[in-house]
Formats: C-alpha cells, structure tokens, sequence
C-alpha cells in the first residue's frame, strides 16, 4: 500500500499544479465571467441540496453498521462517502471554471482552447483516481483487514448512484425542456440566451456529465480494486495482492505521463481528436510496458496478458461505441428523419440494440481468456486492467462538458461567430468521448459486477448451490425484472420534471414581454430551482430501491436468491445500458449531423424528427442508462456488506 501512497502523493501534486494553471487563464470579459459565476452557482448549489438529502441516508446506515458490526465498518463507510462527495465536487468546480476561461482562450485559436479544456477535465481524472487509492490505503492501514475495504466501497456506490440519478435528472430535465420549447417551438438556436433553460442546461452538464459521471467511475475502480486484493490475496496470498497495487500504479503513473503529453501537444493542435487519442494510447501503451517488466521480474507471465485483455477490451468497446453514434450509422439514422419521427425512433432503437452484440462478445471473451489464465482473480484483475488507466480516460471524458459550457458561454456572451466554431469543433469531439466513455463505463461495471459477484460467491460457499434450486431462478426473475423498473422510475422522473420545466418556459415566453426580441431577460432562476426541485425529490426511491433490494430477496430466499439476484440483474442490466446508452447517442449526433445542413438541415421536417428522437434519447444516455451501471454494482457490494455482516454476528 506504501506505493498506493506515493504514486497518490505525486498525482496531488499534478492536481494542485493544474489547478493554478487553469486559475491563471483569463474569465474572459464581464459577461463571461458573470455567465460562469452563474453557472458555478446553480452547480455548487444543487451538489450541496443533494448531499443534505443523501448524507442522512449513509449516516443513518453506517449507526446500523456500526450497531450491528463494528465501529470501524461505520466509519470506513463514512470515509468511502466522502472521498467520492470530495473528488466530485473537486473536478466538477474546476470545470465549471474552466468553461469561460475555454471560451475565451478559443478567441485566440483552437490549440488554446483545448489546452484550457482538457487540463479542466484532467483534474477530473486525477482527483477519482487519486482519492480512490489513497482512501483504499488509508481504511487498510487503520483496519489491516481486507474485508472491511468493502464498506469504504459500499459508501463510495451510495454516493454514485445518488450522484448519477440526481444529476440525470436534472440534467435533462433541463436539456428536454430547453429542446422542446426552445428548438420546436420558439425555433431558438442551440444555448440561446432568450431561452429561460439555457442556464439549468448548462448547469446540467455539469452535475450530470461531470460529477455523476467522475462518481460512477470512482465507484467502478475502487470496486474493481478491492475484489481484485481481496481475490488475489485469498487465492495467492501477498503475491497477488501486491500484483494489483502494482498494475494500478503503473496505470496512474502512466495516466499522469499521457495527460502531460497531451496538455503540452494541445496546444499547437489543429485536431483535438487525434491530439486525445495520442495521449491515450501512450497510457494504455506504457501501463502495458510497466506490467510486461514487473511480470518478466516476478516470472507471472498471466498477470501481463490479463492487463492487455483487460485494456484491449476497454479499447474496442470504445471504438465500437463510437461506431455506433457516429458515421455511416448516424447518417442512415439521420437520413430516416426524412420519413418523420416515428422512423427515427424505430431505426435507432434497433441501432441500440443491435450494439449489444459486439460489446458482449467482447467482454465475454475477456472474461473467458482471464478465467483461463488465473480464475477468478484473473477476471477481477482484467477489470482493474480496463481501469487502470481510468486517470486520463476519464479526463478526456470530462473535458466534453466544459467544451460544451464554452460553447454555450461564448453564444451567450455573443463572442465573435468564430469563436463558437472552435467551441463547437472541441464540442464536437465532446460528444465522441462522452458516447465513448459511457461504453468504456458499462464495459467497466460489467467486470466489475462479475469480480463483485466472485466475491460474493467466496463468501457464500456458492458451491452448495444447486441449479434445481427455484430460488436460484426466482432470484434471477426479479434481478433481470430491476433495472426495467429502475430505468422506469428514473424515465418517469426526467418526463414530469420536464414537464414543469416546458409549461415555466412556455409562461415565461408568454408573460415576460420581450424575451423573444432580447428586450427583458428570461428567469434563468426558475428553470434551474424546477430542476433542483425535481431531481431532489425523484432520485430517492430508485436509489433505495438498490439497498433494499439483495436485503429483501436474502430475507426470503437466503443466499441462493441475492446470487439469482444479482446474476439476472448483471445479464439483463448489461444489456439495458448499452442499448440505452446507443440508442441515445445516436439519435443525438443524427439531430448534429442534420443541424450541420443535411437533409435540409435547422428548422427541416427532418430536423424536428431528430429533435423529437434526441429528446427521447436524452434520459436513455444520460439519465437510466448511466445509472444501471451502479445499480447492479451497489447491489453486488451491498450483498457481500450483507453476508460478512452476518458472518460476523
């Protein structure tokens, strides 16, 4: 763990030093700068209403803990809690920072802009993976027992899912009601000023895209982390449990050395794709290289091919996801809208969900080949391999939704026209890595579900159960049966807060006189207290419902159903969020592609098609899709919580 420390010490380093880097970069001008405040205001004040709602939640179950266990699992669950709250409110205020100052670097060139942008999201994926390994380190060297690590994640997952689902809802609660009203009807440009949720909009962006999306991420790597050294210690003892602090070090040190590379090649960059790409295979390349000596060294050959399987995967779900939202696909989605909205909606739900295929191919053959090689700590180990470098894939992640308020800051401060060019080209490239980080984020919660569910099965003794078991299958019912109904609550929250959102916008457009012609200036205010209002109140019971779920079902079928359980939901929850999550990219770039004056572009028959498969599309990605990702791993973390609990009583 000693090396967990340093590597973390280095990588604080970084982070303050970026820090200060990006504090140096003008705000630009005074409505710039009044616009960013704006937005870091409804930002911060929404990620605090939300942890007033949550952090009773976790206090409340960590004096149950504490009552039932032992001091120490309270407290490493309180810990876990708040290293995620820390490393999400710590990136998503540096990019809501960094969105004006991106805006305003863009008045100078492209290179600039991408510069400011990414060292904003890099600090994202530095501060998740940084406080992911040095809380993990802190509650072992307190504890010196492996076992209670799994309470520090379970308070990392409680922070997640409530983080995503809030956020989800929030976020395009704002985004669906600023598109209906604002695009097809008022028939508004994109983050037009006049339009009364262009502030909640952006907002969005960050509470959903940044910290939902940073606190997802952290809970898959300190989740992947801890079944990888509580399987590598049980089956190889301190050999394998100090082969995953190894592969996870050398994957933040190689993540730091692809995020300097990138920083300092941005800046004479004239394709910030590329630019991004390059630092990312430098990462994945030196993780790989770093592993291949340490497992020459150890004469450990498996742990080296496990890495690059792990890592190969991460790439090709990537790549894959990126194929499906882009390209020839999206033209053919985007030439449907020519026969009207229903052919956009029949197209890309079949896009989504021809997109399982591949992907599960792809994990499935992980699985198999790292099964092969070293059990069940070979599969644990191929997720912390997909993960390891999680410190700039992540960054890249991020670094789309400050592009994206770049470019809304710079249409509302009405910045010179070219200026939005270059925010757009950065947003562009925006919406790529986003559609790709949210595969790499299923593929990621795929394996670490399945190392989750191996540990659950050490502690079980799963052997005893059989398949004739009707518990088993029952178990499995309900568990495929929870993500739909999941999804449906968190659809039926983004709708009706939409809803509120589009009859404020509407009565603002109608009583507020001379928002149209830019006279008066729409209640921004409103739109985001809606929003706040919404998501606050709907993200509690389908975040519960992934606590009390593996309570109830071992309550009625013992531990033969929470393994059915969380088979069904791993299967069908897998499935769920890849479709969702294509489907909804799809429809979105479709809408671009039309905007960029394809099939009679802005204002067509077919754009209004689009804008009708996007708005359906915006909860799928955004919303229910990211948020099954941490459903099925609360509820594996939850359920090995529960049986060491018992075990200890």
């Amino acid at each position: 763990m000693e090396y967990f420390i340093i590597s973390g010490i280095i990588s604080l380093i970084i982070i303050v030093f970026l820090t200060f880097r990006i504090l140096d970069y003008p705000t630009g001008n005074e409505k710039t700068t009044e616009l960013s405040l704006i937005i870091q205001k409804g930002a911060k004040s929404f990620l605090f209403q939300e942890y007033k709602v949550f952090f009773p939640v976790v206090l409340i179950i960590a004096a149950i803990l504490g009552f039932l266990f032992s001091l120490k699992a309270a407290i490493a669950l309180i810990f876990g809690s708040f290293l995620s709250i820390l490393a999400g409110y710590i990136g998503m205020s540096i990019a809501t920072k960094a969105n004006a100052r991106t805006a305003w670097a863009a008045t100078k060139n492209l290179g600039e802009a991408l510069k400011v942008s990414f060292s904003g999201g890099a600090i994202m994926g530095l501060t998740v993976s940084t406080l992911g390994i040095l809380g993990l380190s802190v509650t072992y060297f307190l504890t010196k027992d492996i076992s209670l690590i799994s309470f520090y994640s379970l308070g990392a997952s409680l922070v997640a899912l409530f983080a995503r689902v809030g956020g989800g809802i929030y976020t395009k609660a704002a985004d669906v009601g600023a598109d209906i009203v604002g695009k097809t009807e008022a028939n508004l440009p994109e983050d037009d000023p006049r339009n009364p949720a262009v502030i909640a909009d952006n907002v969005g962006d960050n509470v959903g895209d940044v910290a939902g999306m940073g606190a997802d991420l952290y809970e898959s790597y300190v989740g992947s982390i801890f079944s990888a050294l509580a399987l590598g210690s049980y089956y190889f003892k301190e050999t394998g449990f100090f082969a995953v602090i190894c592969v996870v070090v050398f994957g933040l040190i190689s993540s730091i050395i692809g995020i300097i590379y990138t920083i300092i090649n941005s800046k004479k960059s004239s394709d910030p794709s590329k630019t991004l790409r390059k630092g990312t295979i430098m990462a994945s390349i030196l993780t790989l290289i770093f592993t291949l000596l340490y497992s020459i060294y150890i004469s450990w050959l498996q742990i080296f091919f496990i890495v690059l399987f792990g890592i190969i995967v991460g790439v090709f779900i990537g790549l894959i996801t990126e194929w499906y939202t882009s390209g020839k696909k999206v033209k053919n989605l985007a030439k449907s809208a020519m026969m009207g909205p229903a052919n956009v909606i029949i197209s890309g739900t079949a896009l989504g969900m021809e997109s399982t295929f591949v992907i599960t191919i792809l994990i499935s053959i992980a699985v198999i080949l790292s099964y092969e090689l070293l059990g069940l700590f070979g599969v644990a180990l191929s997720g912390v391999g997909m993960l390891s470098t999680l410190g700039i894939s992540l960054s890249v992640d991020a670094y789309g939704p400050i592009a994206d308020n770049a470019g809304g800051i710079a249409q509302m401060a009405e910045l010179d026209p070219k200026v939005r060019k270059i925010t757009d080209t950065l947003d562009a490239v925006g919406n790529t890595t986003a559609a790709m980080g949210k595969g790499f984020a299923i593929g990621s919660a795929a394996l670490t579900a399945l190392a989750l569910f191996s540990n659950f099965s050490n502690l079980s003794d799963s052997k005893t159960i059989l398949l004739t078991n009707p518990y088993l299958f029952l178990g499995s019912l309900i568990g495929a049966m929870l993500p739909f109904f999941f999804s449906a609550l968190t659809m039926h929250a983004v709708g009706e807060t939409a809803d509120e959102m589009v009859n404020e916008i509407r009565r603002q457009l109608k009583e507020i006189p001379g928002i149209l012609v830019g006279e008066n200036k729409p209640d921004y205010q409103r739109c985001i207290q809606i929003a706040t209002k919404g998501a606050l109140k709907k993200m509690v019971i389908p975040s519960i419902l992934a606590i009390l779920s593996p309570i109830t079902i071992y309550l009625f079928f013992g531990t033969t159903g929470v393994a059915g359980l969380l088979i069904g939901a791993t299967v069908s929850g897998v499935m769920l969020a890849i479709f969702m999550a294509n489907s909804g990219g799809a429809w979105d770039n479709a809408k671009k592609y039309i905007e960029e004056g394809h099939f009679g572009g802005k204002g067509s028959f077919a754009h209004k098609a689009t804008v009708v498969g996007d708005t359906v599309g915006d909860p799928y990605k955004d919303t229910s899709g990211p948020s099954i990702n941490i459903l099925i791993k609360l509820m594996a973390i939850t359920s090995i919580v529960l049986l060491t609990v018992i075990r200890g009583l």
